[in-house]
């Protein structure tokens, strides 16, 4: 399996937008996107502004194949402008899951 990691902050007031933004991805996006095994949003107990994702997908292909998608950036494009600043990303296999 490979996939992400990413951390964002959402711009102020806008959290539950950012959270809808993923609900969207989650219902209308996910039923389309070959390999996807499933992803979360988690808020840290520290509540310092961020929120942390979890994106997986049965290989490194259909990941890469998810980010080419011009669906897929329209998505992103909408979900980044309810954050401060880009996302930071830690991209790799994942061993154990």
């Amino acid at each position: 399996m490979y996939g992400t990691i990413f951390r964002m902050r959402p711009a102020a007031g806008k959290e539950q937008d950012v959270i809808d933004v993923f609900k969207k991805w989650e219902s209308e996006r996910k039923p389309n996107v070959k390999g996807v095994v499933g992803g979360y949003i988690m808020k840290p107990d520290a509540d310092n502004g961020e929120l942390i994702g979890v994106a997986v997908f049965e290989s490194k292909e259909a990941y890469i194949a998810n980010g080419n998608d011009p669906g897929q950036n329209d998505w992103f494009m909408k979900l980044r402008g309810f954050l401060q600043s880009d996302p930071s990303w830690e991209d790799g296999e994942y061993l154990i899951g």
